[in-house]
């Protein structure tokens, strides 16, 4: 009985743990939700409210009025699409190469994957410049989202090696025993049941791409070839001062994409690899 006990407390302390957890992770989205619909006189106020008192929508007008954001964020959505993407097309075949092909250059391939995670934005940025200077992309959204690829490759290529590796080897072998090449091997049979794995990866390489500023606020310096999340800092004045109320709504603006995808594609994600595993 005290054993039982035991457990339902120890559950019920999980539980608890993850609430407080959850709360953690969503104050500041609702805090910025509340404050784009808070009027000037509430932003002002001693006493600030969950609630706005007087909701309204002056905040999203004036942030339309006052800077490009549809522009802004069409130039973010093509450079994510994009990234996510030829993320996904080039790290398949080469998670597919390290998870079947036990070798020095598979084991070299992972331990890049991991090493590359290691550097900071910062000692990478000058001679990233120099690079995409002397291949004449700097200021262009295609030198953009050739960066986005390479810095969101490593991390998609060790989520794919491990949904590869979950995929029977047998399957494969049967393939090729009924005369399937490696190509059509990688297509018809290992891609089909790695779907979960790739819209999971596509999702990683959007959201990376969707939300990246530091990038994009160095390569990019023509106004109309801004993204979005360098376009918000733009409601900051020139002493640091922030418009606070139309800052609030176009961050929630741009925060909606990535909500969205996450809540369509989820329950693919989660039915994807229960199918792939009766399938198997």
């Amino acid at each position: 009985m005290s054993a039982f006990r035991t457990g339902r407390a120890a559950r019920a302390g999980q539980y608890l743990a993850l609430l407080a957890y959850l709360v953690f992770l969503a104050f500041p989205f609702l805090w910025l939700v509340s404050t784009a619909f808070k009027p000037a006189r509430e932003l002002g106020s001693l006493h600030p409210t969950w609630i706005p008192q007087d909701p309204t929508l002056d905040n999203f007008r004036q942030a339309f009025d006052e800077q490009p954001l549809l522009r802004a964020a069409g130039n973010s959505l093509l450079a994510a699409l994009l990234a996510a993407l030829i993320a996904v097309l080039v790290a398949t075949p080469m998670a597919w190469v390290i998870a079947r092909r036990r070798s020095r250059l598979a084991t070299a391939a992972t331990g890049w994957v991991v090493v590359s995670q290691a550097f900071p934005f910062v000692l990478v940025i000058i001679p990233l410049f120099l690079v995409l200077k002397n291949l004449h992309l700097i200021n262009t959204l295609a030198g953009l989202v050739l960066v986005y690829v390479v810095w969101a490759l490593p991390f998609a290529l060790w989520m794919l090696v491990g949904y590869v590796r979950a995929v029977p080897a047998e399957l494969e072998e049967a393939a090729a025993v009924d005369g399937a090449g490696r190509l059509r091997t990688l297509v018809s049979v290992t891609a089909p049941l790695l779907a979960p794995g790739i819209v999971a990866t596509a999702l990683f390489a959007f959201i990376t791409a969707w939300n990246e500023f530091f990038f994009a606020l160095v390569l990019l310096k023509t106004p109309e070839k801004q993204t979005l999340p360098v376009v918000l800092t733009h409601f900051l004045g020139a002493e640091g001062v922030a418009d606070l109320g139309p800052l609030a709504a176009a961050a929630f603006l741009a925060t909606l994409p990535s909500l969205v995808i996450f809540a369509i594609i989820q329950k693919r994600i989660t039915g994807g690899m229960l199918t792939g595993a009766v399938k198997s």
